[in-house]
Formats: structure tokens, C-alpha cells, sequence
């Protein structure tokens, strides 16, 4: 797939995946793995460097994560951050303590900047602090070249063996120039080249898939979303007639979206697919009755998708391998090593034991959302294709606390649908990168007219985000929240309070459920 590659090994911390995001937005590619990486195969990867991420551990404790101590003897250069940076003095016999002054957030930090990795920083640079463990003192044949009032090594150095610390996260943006340390280990130290393209992604992907395929045959399954249609259009372009979409109509989709999802991708759609719609919404909604626990209803539809599209394919011939438009953070949310299991996705944890194909492709698998939307870009799928709200697989399911019902979905397929009519219309939809209504399971007492109602009461949500793996809630002005609020409660039956969530991710993950 690439030329060359940085290695970024998990410790289980909160920005893992955002080392990977920001060394890809610098042209090189990247992949994370589980810290306990056999040597074997990083040897085999080879790759132009190495990241440690941070982690929540001390890793002074017995079951601390720990990576082989022969990793450093490689010859491949190692940036350690945080947990990272600790655990490579830690192992190389420098002294970890608990700090005597915990440091988390922004932190002033005096740097050399007549070293490697801080050329071209400012001799002062505010940076992102979030420990209370720290280096007491460098391990052997390091040298210090950052601190701080109360840290006395902030980062450091042994350029012979291409070793390299930092006790801050030069990932996140709150570290001013972290972008430039990060460019620096990558040209200056791993002596990458930086010319890792979307396009040259496109152009192996086609390659790579045509080898894979052969002759076989191929059934993707196509929600209509961005993950899914991107991958419907490359596995396209990569092998043709011998691709056959499923779109399975599951009744959990937006308002009217089923119809749209075939005018695209259907016979009078531009492209060029076989084209198979599945109306099975009463299949659906029997197998969630009475099912209220979230992973139970994304368990039971991932399932139920695989047995569908198993069907579809009797009914076409021996069919070799099923598509998925899984991406990155499906794979990492779905637990990576050390990192916790956010939520199974269908496409990803939800898959039942046996499926009946030879084997599952999933050519995103390894790219982020906004990767994705470049890479429909230079596939020529149109814009308002590219830059369609993202959808999750289990689809409303997850956007109705509680059990799901045909009444529940009608209810916040309007509630959905107004709430996307009065963003477009005050032009902020391309402002927010995902914006949903959701139901609760809460009813309250309100009164319209002279009736009193006791209904339900429905979320709007929208974020701002690069990477879907953490967001900031969207500060939407009061009047266009007031008009949302005001035609859900007016015009959808069933609804008569309306609330804005207004928490980020991390804490909270941008779907309800």
C-alpha cells in the first residue's frame, strides 16, 4: 500500500488514534497496533519509525503494559509521549516517580531548540501536560531537552540510538507547535519522504482488490451512507459487473432515505451496479422487540444484516467475498489492544460467528472519516454525495433510547428531518460535521392548547469534528434551536419536549447509544 510507514503502538491512551490522524495529515502513512507487538512482525512491517501513545497506567506497576526491550536495539527510530516517553526510560533504566505537582493542561515549556526534534520551536512553547507520574532522571546516555518548573524532564534524547521523549502530547492542538515536533521526527529523524497521497491510495486499493478478486464474485453490502458508497464506487472501478450491491431497507433508515439510497445506485443512477434493494423492516423491527440494551440491538442487526446479504447471495451464485465500508474508528471503538471497547459496530464487533463468504474486504478499514470523503473525491463521486451526514450501521436503533418500535422510528424520522430542513436552511450544514435528532425513553406532562400530552421527549445533537474520534458539541445560535424545537413539538405527534446535547467526546460518544 505505501513506501514507507510509521508504527504507532497502543498503551491504551485517550489520543492514540489522533498520532495516527496527525502523521497522515503530514503525508506519511501510519497504522496503530497493540503494544505487545511481536518484534517478528515489526520487522517484517518495517517501518520507518516508531510512536509510543500515552497511556492510564504507572508503569512502575507489575501489570503495566510493557513493550520487548528489544525493540529499542532495532535501529528504527522511537518517539515515546507520556506513558511512552516514561516507559522507554523506564526500561532503558531511568527513574520514574510519582511528580510531587500533578500537570494537566496547558504548560509552559522551555525547550531546546537546538535539537532535532525541536528545531524551529520556539525556545518557550506552551504544551499539553496530563500526568502525575513523571521521569525523575533520564535513562543512561539521554540527554534532557525540555522542562518545565516541575518537571524536570519534559522531553529527551539519545540521537545514537534514535531514541526520543516527550512527557507531553504534541498530538492534540493544544500544543502550540506540536505539528512541527511531529514533522520533525518524521523528516528529520525517520528521514520520510512525506508523499503519501489519497490518490496513490486510490490507485494500489484498485490494484490491490482486482489481485485479491480474481474472477470471484463480489456482494457488497451498501447502506447509502459516505463509508459505505465510497466503497461501493472503488470495489466498482476495481472488478465491475462482478460486484453486485445489497441494499438492505432494515426501516431504520431517515425519512425517505431508502428511496434516495435507490435513485442514486439504482438502475437510473449514474453508476454503472448491480443493484439489489431489500425491503425488510417487519424482519427488523420483529427481532428488536422488547430488546433495550444498545450493544443487544447493534448484535442482533449486525447479525441479522449478515443473514440477509447470505440470502441475497444464493439467490446470485457462489459468491466469494462480501464488502464493508468499515473505517478506522469503527475498528479502534470496536477495541484495539489496551484501548476499552466503546460500542460494537455491526460491521465490525457485531459479525455473527460463521458467515458464510470465503472472506470479508474492507478497503477503509484503515482510513478516517475525512480520508474517506478525499478518497470519494478522487474517485469522482459527486460532492453532496462525498459530504452526506454520516449514518451509523445499526442506523436509528441507536438513535431511540430504549425499545425500538415502527411509532419511535416515524416519530424521530420527522423530528430527524425537520432538524436537517432548518440547518440547511440557516446554512450551518456544512458547519456541523454530524447533526441528528435522537428519541429518549423519557415521557413528561406538557399541555397543548387546553389538552394535556404526556409524550416523548426528543434530543437534537450536532458536533464538530476532523477525525469522529472526539468532537465538540456545535454552539448553534439559540433562535435556529428555538425554530427546531418549535416545529418538532408543533408538527410531529407524539413529541412535546425538545433538549440540546451539548456534551463532547470523550465523554460521551457522539451517537446516544
Amino acid at each position: 500500500m505505501q513506501s514507507e510507514m510509521i508504527l504507532v503502538l497502543d498503551f491504551g491512551g485517550q489520543y492514540n488514534q489522533l498520532i495516527a490522524r496527525r502523521v497522515r495529515e503530514l503525508n506519511v502513512y501510519c497504522e496503530v497496533h497493540p503494544y505487545n507487538m511481536p518484534i517478528e512482525k515489526i520487522r517484517e512491517m518495517n517501518p520507518k519509525g516508531i510512536i509510543f501513545t500515552g497511556g492510564p497506567s504507572n508503569v512502575c506497576d507489575d501489570d503495566a503494559p510493557r513493550c520487548d526491550k528489544e525493540i529499542f536495539e532495532l535501529g528504527i527510530p522511537v518517539l515515546g509521549i507520556c506513558y511512552g516517553a516514561q516507559l522507554m526510560n523506564y526500561l532503558l533504566g531511568g527513574k520514574v516517580a510519582t511528580a510531587p505537582v500533578r500537570e494537566y493542561g496547558h504548560t509552559e515549556v522551555d525547550v531546546d531548540n537546538g535539537t532535532v526534534l525541536f528545531k524551529h520551536v520556539s525556545s518557550k512553547t506552551v504544551c499539553w501536560m496530563s500526568h502525575t507520574v513523571y521521569i525523575a532522571e533520564a535513562a543512561p546516555g539521554f540527554t534532557v531537552t525540555a522542562t518545565t518548573k516541575v518537571c524536570p524532564v519534559a522531553a529527551a534524547q539519545n540521537v545514537e540510538k534514535g531514541l526520543y521523549c516527550v512527557q507531553f502530547h504534541p498530538e492534540v492542538s493544544h500544543t502550540v507547535e506540536g505539528n512541527k515536533m511531529l514533522e520533525n521526527f518524521l523528516k528529520r529523524v525517520c528521514k520520510c519522504q512525506c508523499d503519501w497521497k489519497m490518490d496513490s491510495f486510490v490507485e494500489t486499493s484498485i490494484r490491490e482488490i482486482r489481485e485479491k478478486v480474481g474472477n470471484g464474485k463480489v456482494l457488497c453490502a451498501l447502506s447509502g451512507g459516505v463509508d459505505s458508497s465510497v466503497a461501493a464506487v472503488l470495489l466498482s472501478k476495481a472488478v465491475g459487473k462482478q460486484l453486485t450491491c445489497v441494499f438492505v431497507d432494515h426501516g431504520l433508515l431517515r425519512k425517505h432515505e431508502g428511496d434516495e439510497v435507490e435513485a442514486v445506485f439504482g438502475p437510473e443512477g449514474p453508476y454503472d451496479l448491480n443493484f439489489v434493494r431489500v425491503n425488510a423492516q417487519e424482519r427488523f423491527y420483529s427481532k428488536l422487540a422488547g430488546v433495550e440494551e444498545p450493544e443487544k440491538k447493534r448484535k442482533i442487526i449486525g447479525e441479522e444484516f449478515i443473514r440477509v446479504f447470505e440470502e441475497e447471495a444464493k439467490k446470485i451464485g457462489a459468491v466469494d467475498f462480501l464488502v464493508q465500508g468499515t473505517i478506522y474508528p469503527d475498528v479502534i471503538e470496536s477495541g484495539l489492544g489496551k484501548s476499552a471497547v466503546i460500542k460494537s459496530h455491526h460491521n465490525v464487533g457485531g459479525l455473527p460467528d460463521c458467515v458464510d463468504f470465503k472472506e470479508i474486504i474492507e478497503p477503509l478499514r484503515l482510513l478516517f472519516k475525512d480520508e474517506v470523503r478525499k478518497a470519494g473525491l478522487e474517485l469522482g463521486i459527486p460532492e453532496n454525495l462525498v459530504f452526506r451526514q454520516p449514518f451509523p450501521g445499526p442506523g436509528l436503533a441507536i438513535r431511540i433510547i430504549g425499545e425500538v418500535t415502527a411509532e419511535k422510528v416515524r416519530l424521530v424520522q420527522d423530528a430527524d428531518a425537520i432538524f436537517r430542513q432548518e440547518m440547511a436552511k440557516a446554512g450551518l450544514d456544512r458547519n456541523a460535521n454530524q447533526y441528528f435528532a435522537a428519541l429518549t425513553n423519557m415521557r413528561s406532562v406538557g399541555c397543548m392548547g387546553d389538552e394535556r400530552t404526556y409524550d416523548y421527549a426528543c434530543v437534537i445533537r450536532a458536533v464538530t469534528t476532523t477525525d469522529f474520534m472526539t468532537a465538540e458539541f456545535a454552539e448553534l445560535p439559540w433562535s435556529l434551536i428555538g425554530r427546531v424545537s418549535s416545529r418538532i413539538v408543533n408538527e410531529v405527534k407524539g413529541i412535546n419536549r425538545v433538549l440540546y446535547d451539548c456534551t463532547g467526546k470523550p465523554p460521551a460518544t457522539i451517537e446516544l447509544e
